[in-house]
């Protein structure tokens, strides 16, 4: 614990915006008769935020990491809570204990989670993940899926098999389309007519799946969707996918940077150039002598500064180190000096790193 009255940086979380942007995206999937698991995971599960999740009409609280979960039942959420991340064998106990429902691809860590069960006197639902070309998580054999999910309904007493779902986008960039989504489908319908009965959740993606639910392509057994950055932020479906969403805030979350230094330099670095405190080497424009500063964050804190981007007129992102970022103010009309607050939203992976950043206070407002 520090005893440092530290001021900045901050991100401030818009409690009141956030639960705006979960009851727009949660009306709009109930209206489909698709279920929501609101993905806490990428601003790390701060609790006050986790929190509005909790007392919407979301169906399951979700993140990949169990720390956040943790926390969350510890502030006395009851969720449900989902896994995204396949288990780890060594962290089953940690599962059965903060989490209700769980994404699995190998029977061994299933049969294991049962074995744990038992131990706690527990039950655990899960979701078998199919690959459908991503190539992340999922069996990438059909049948050997089919024979998994028959194997679990067959001879686990405390796991539960709820049903399967999917991962799209984050790894091998794969667009969710009708056609991928009713492949899950024809698999969700061969498990049912080996087990003889209906699954409950057949789990289409995270937020690129939403433009399918939004746009009314959605295949109708598709019940229940992922989605954090589609919530929090909205700006990937914005800006990448051309989907609407001006419906939500996206300014939930915001940055505040104390400006450091504040100096006319060149904008071509001066000497031989080689490579920076990363081991790349910089691209760079001689624009002549400009006006610049200089604010107390860094790419430690960060990791991309090109996904910062200024809320002032005028205030240009160049770059950073890993204690600071450095923005060309020339075309900036305030009179700015040293000591004042810049303010910058963020894209997803900056929200993730940000949040979770010892050196960045969180303040929810």
């Amino acid at each position: 614990m520090t005893a440092l009255q530290k001021k900045f940086p901050v991100v401030e979380v818009d409690l009141e915006k956030l639960r705006h942007n979960i009851d727009e995206v949660v009306k709009r999937c109930n209206e489909k008769d698709i279920m929501v698991a609101g993905v806490v995971k990428g601003f790390n599960g701060i609790v006050e935020a986790t929190r509005q999740f909790q007392e919407s009409n979301c169906s399951f609280i979700a993140s990949s990491r169990l720390e956040h979960l943790e926390e969350a039942k510890n502030a006395g959420m009851q969720g449900p809570f989902m896994v995204l991340r396949v288990p780890m064998l060594s962290e089953i106990p940690d599962l059965v204990k903060f989490a209700d429902i769980s994404l699995n691809s190998e029977l061994e860590v299933i049969k294991e989670i049962n074995k744990e069960c038992v131990q706690q006197e527990k039950e655990h639902s899960i979701l078998l993940m199919a690959d459908l070309g991503d190539l992340r998580e999922g069996f990438w054999d059909k049948e050997t899926l089919v024979e998994t999910a028959v194997f679990i309904e067959s001879n686990l007493d405390n796991v539960t098999l709820a049903g399967i779902g999917t991962n799209l986008g984050c790894y091998g960039s794969i667009n969710p389309t009708v056609e991928n989504m009713n492949q899950l489908i024809e698999i969700a319908e061969l498990i049912e007519a080996k087990i003889g009965r209906q699954l409950s959740i057949i789990s289409g993606g995270g937020t690129t799946s939403l433009p399918l639910v939004l746009d009314g392509t959605m295949p109708e057994r598709i019940n229940h969707l992922r989605i954090g950055e589609g919530i929090s932020l909205g700006k990937d479906l914005q800006d990448l996918w051309g989907v609407d969403m001006s419906y939500l805030y996206p300014d939930v979350f915001t940055v505040k940077a104390e400006i450091i230094e504040l100096k006319n330099k060149p904008s071509y670095p001066i000497g031989e150039i080689f490579v920076d405190c990363f081991g790349n080497k910089g691209e760079y424009i001689d624009r002549g002598i400009r006006k610049r500063a200089l604010l107390g964050l860094g790419k430690l804190d960060f990791a991309m500064s090109d996904m910062l981007i200024p809320r002032k007129k005028g205030i240009e992102v160049l770059g950073g180190s890993s204690d600071h970022l450095i923005v060309d103010i020339e075309e900036c009309t305030d009179q700015l000096a040293v000591g004042d607050i810049l303010e910058f939203d963020v894209r997803y992976a900056t929200m993730m790193y940000l949040t979770a950043s010892k050196y960045v206070r969180i303040a929810c407002v």
